[in-house]
């Protein structure tokens, strides 16, 4: 069982740019993955085997660092919901792109959650993440204690904050543009999920026609029966290369820009979130400058300390939150056209693939005539 983790500082002894999930191992209802990650130290790799629950603790002990100065100013990595082999059709739709294609895409999702991670200048402290990426042993369970995600679920009685006036423009303008990017960058991998699934259907269409040509075959001596059946016979290769053109076609879109579609909706709502603490730690310090302008001089003093330490508090959530909005801006533009640019080549060989065997069967069917 490992460790109790404390907090502090810790340097990572991997590489966070090359940590890769390899495998899933499949036992019964319970997903493993395999995580790999290169040494710092010379050669050689850590091989870990981690549940979803794994995943979970990692996370937990990442929202737990409230006394790190600014944490809540961190836009956290978000990590994608569980997925379950014989996934229901509310999971397929919190998962979305993720639900599909054997794993590949979650895999890789998961894949990004730790490298971002592990790059973080902040999150890649917490010892939780060293021990996650090297040790052999599980997590243990660990006692949910109070922190600053716990008070995120009390949104319905803070729903109210999230229109509150603020008092810097950049954050202002911020939190109404994320508003609008966060219902478009849903809508974009909703659709574009919409078009994968659409594709699949289709290589199914395919595959089944393709099947049934077979059904149409006839054995003898005639000649037009055996005109007809070699007809059939060729029709039935041409829609089973349309269904791996199809497949192939739908598989691209999902491990391309289907996955920098669903990260960057994701990375929408973790920002989202990040300024609603700071709009959530912004009304806390108007309250407490008020309270320490209306109160007694008997109370006055203690006031003042409360106010002076939520403003420090504040200013620290201001500074990383600044930093981590332009360093999220400068990675989404990279992550986006890499995406582009994989989805582009990967459909141009595609195409390129499907054309000589098409070209292939043209030949064949004026050969026939």
């Amino acid at each position: 069982m490992m460790e109790e983790v404390k907090e502090g500082t810790s340097t990572l002894s991997v590489h966070g740019h090359n940590i890769k999930l390899t495998e899933v191992v499949k036992d019964g209802d319970t997903l493993t993955f395999l995580i790999v990650s290169q040494k710092l130290s010379g050669t050689g790799e850590y091989h870990v085997y981690r549940s979803y629950n794994d995943f979970d603790w990692l996370q937990h002990h990442l929202f737990s660092q409230e006394d790190v100065p600014g944490i809540q100013g961190v836009i956290f990595p978000p990590l994608p919901a569980k997925a379950q082999v014989n996934a229901s059709a509310k999971v397929i739709k919190q998962l979305g792109l993720l639900a599909l294609g054997e794993w590949l895409p979650y895999c890789k999702a998961l894949e990004t959650f730790l490298q971002q991670i592990a790059t973080h200048s902040i999150l890649s402290k917490n010892k939780a993440v060293e021990i996650f990426l090297i040790s052999s042993d599980p997590p243990g369970r660990q006692r949910v204690r109070k922190n600053i995600f716990n008070r995120l679920s009390q949104a319905v009685e803070e729903m109210r904050k999230e229109g509150h006036k603020d008092v810097d423009e950049f954050f202002q303008t911020e939190r109404d543009h994320n508003l609008l990017l966060t219902s478009y960058a849903k809508t974009a991998a909703e659709r574009f999920l919409d078009v994968v699934q659409t594709e699949q259907k289709i290589a199914v269409a395919c595959g089944h026609f393709s099947a049934a040509l077979h059904l149409c075959v006839e054995h003898g001596e005639d000649p037009d029966k055996q005109a007809f059946t070699k007809a059939c016979v060729k029709l039935s290769e041409v829609f089973d290369s349309m269904k791996k053109n199809m497949t192939k076609v739908a598989e691209n879109d999902m491990n391309t820009l289907g996955l920098g579609l669903d990260l960057e909706s994701r990375y929408q709502e973790a920002k989202k979130e990040m300024l609603f603490r700071r709009t959530c730690k912004l009304v806390e310090l108007e309250t407490a400058r008020k309270n320490a302008e209306k109160a007694k001089p008997v109370k006055k003093a203690a006031m003042e300390e409360v106010k002076k330490a939520t403003e420090t508090e504040f200013n620290h959530i201001c500074e990383v939150a600044k930093q981590e909005i332009a360093q999220l801006q400068s990675v989404r533009v990279k992550m986006l056209q890499q995406a582009l640019v994989l989805w582009c080549e990967k459909q141009l060989v595609t195409a390129k693939e499907s054309a000589d065997q098409f070209s292939q069967h043209l030949q064949s069917l004026r050969g026939m005539a």
